[in-house]
């Protein structure tokens, strides 16, 4: 890790995540100067979460305590203090946030943020009332993406506005319980008090933001995509989403803005408590996944494959087709373009499992049987559901021969291939329905365990017919945000997000397609499609 010197400017990059706060540091050259994290269980343990939150016993409602990642950030701020960070030296800072949460601001809460009291933490002066604070939360435990409770206000959404394909047009996804309109309408309904006394609506990176602005924070594109309230292409809220969500909700979200925006300076409480600079910036927080793809540094044409217990796939779009599985979001580094976000739960585990049963439980024999298998595996597909899948909504194991009958067995090899070739296919096939296409320069970028496979990577360049690189990004998110926060001072500019990352390093090539990939795979993917609408009219639970 570089050291920091006193003269050099410095971005600062925070992560609200699920089980921790963290923050990145660099420096004008782009190295990482210091990190940091508070783990919520272990070291807030007197809020007593398992994971971040708190899970109801109907399993359905999961929260987490708003005052925790208050503190957190105290927390997090004096371990850098006494760890001699230099405060002074930070030029611009910005975050992320779990996506989806939200968080309710109590009437009076922003004279609150705007009179800080550098004497006390925050965490002090945003708690529950006391003889010398107000409560700043009408609502004291944030709904987030865990949260699957609100099934009846997705259906109300999507009878509002004419049914989930045309939410999915309008918002880029059909109603998600998860998504932050459906919770706010759950929170209206069932704690209309509170909601009554609510004067400001947060997500939670916007939440953060605010922390650091003393005052209110726009929600950006990106995160706001995310909420089934936001018109992508006009960027701004869907009056019909408003209306079928809850009342005054434009007044409640605020205006919401690209995710480039410079908000203001860090407000005075920084300045006197820490040693900020009062000229540090505040660059608009975003999503986690938004800020993953920027830490990725993906460009138009690029696909970025997450190999990890759930497989994610991230995609630059120029022209989105929002469908009814996937989402599509505005992007973080050009408003004017987009993003789409895939997430298969058979990953790594069912890779796992296909590697015992049928290559001795050896990686090396697993990746023996993918180059002695050919490209296209002799006509042999298969759809390998360990559990219920996202896309296609199926479960169980699906193998089909050349001419498209079922059978029940292969040989252990053709096995190993059908379950690596299918994944991938899959991957591209939902990507493409999505809007992507392989132009000329399109790139994938590898992460995750897998990606240490370089015979797994080959099959994912032959089926996308395009190069593979390899990418060592820790703390995507975070690096993202410290990205963000020095693009944010220059787009004004006109400098542009890769611009400003040209010192960053190189992805590393580690695979390009077979001369017959293109033929071969293009085929397939049709077969593939015809097969999937099969295997989804089958039974499952």
């Amino acid at each position: 890790m570089a050291t920091v010197q006193s003269s050099e400017e410095v971005y600062l990059g925070f992560d609200f995540s699920t089980q921790q706060l963290k923050v990145v540091a660099i420096n004008e050259q782009l190295e990482v100067i210091h990190q940091d994290n508070v783990h919520f269980d272990s070291q807030l343990a007197h809020f007593r979460t398992d994971g971040g939150v708190h899970v109801a016993a109907d399993g359905l409602r999961v929260t987490s305590p708003v005052l925790m990642w208050v503190k957190a950030l105290d927390l997090l701020l004096d371990k850098m203090q006494k760890a001699g960070f230099d405060f002074s030296s930070v030029r611009a800072l910005s975050g992320s946030g779990q996506q989806h949460g939200s968080v309710y601001w109590k009437t009076g809460a922003s004279r609150t943020l705007e009179q800080l009291d550098p004497a006390f933490s925050l965490h002090q002066q945003l708690q529950m009332s006391c003889d010398v604070f107000q409560d700043s939360f009408s609502v004291d435990n944030s709904p987030v993406w865990m949260d699957s409770s609100t099934g009846l206000q997705c259906e109300r959404l999507q009878e509002a506005v004419g049914g989930a394909a045309r939410l999915a047009d309008i918002t880029g996804s059909r109603a998600y319980e998860r998504f932050t309109g459906n919770q706010i309408a759950k929170m209206h309904q069932e704690q209309p008090r509170n909601f009554q006394d609510t004067e400001r609506i947060s997500l939670v990176s916007s939440f953060a933001a605010s922390l650091f602005l003393g005052g209110y924070a726009a929600i950006d594109y990106s995160d706001g995509s995310g909420m089934n309230l936001l018109d992508i292409r006009t960027k701004k809220w869907s009056d019909i989403c408003l209306e079928a969500t809850a009342p005054n909700l434009d007044r409640l979200l605020g205006t919401p803005l690209p995710s480039v925006s410079v908000l203001g300076p860090v407000s005075s409480y920084w300045v006197r408590r820490f040693g900020f600079p009062d000229s540090c910036k505040v660059v608009a927080f975003t999503g986690d996944n938004p800020a993953s793809l920027a830490g990725m540094r993906l460009q138009q044409g690029d696909i970025a494959v997450s190999l990890g217990t759930s497989d994610t796939v991230f995609v630059w779009l120029q022209h989105p087709r929002p469908a009814l599985e996937g989402h599509v979001l505005v992007n973080p580094v050009d408003w004017q373009q987009f993003m789409a976000l895939l997430c298969f739960k058979n990953g790594s585990l069912t890779r796992e499992r296909v590697r015992n049963r049928c290559a001795e439980g050896s990686w090396e024999v697993f990746s023996a049987a993918l180059r002695e298998t050919p490209l296209g595996n002799d006509g042999y597909i298969g759809f390998f559901f360990d559990v219920l899948e996202i896309m296609p909504r199926a479960v169980g194991i699906h193998l089909f021969d050349a001419d498209n009958n079922k059978v029940s067995t292969v040989s252990a090899q053709a096995e190993v291939r059908a379950l690596v070739e299918g994944q991938f296919l899959s991957r591209r096939l939902h990507a493409e329905l999505l809007g992507y296409s392989i132009i000329p320069g399109s790139r994938v970028l590898a992460t995750g365990g897998a990606s240490c496979n370089k015979d797994i990577l080959q099959v994912l360049s032959d089926v996308f017919n395009a190069p593979v690189y390899t990418i060592d990004v820790s703390n995507s998110a975070c690096l993202g945000s410290a990205y963000r926060a020095m693009h944010g001072l220059l787009d004004k500019s006109g400098v542009s997000f890769f611009d400003v990352l040209k010192k960053a390093p190189e992805a590393r090539l580690v695979a390009t397609p077979q001369p017959t990939a293109q033929q071969v795979y293009n085929h397939m993917l049709k077969r593939f499609a015809q097969l999937e609408k099969r295997v989804l009219q089958e039974p499952h639970p």
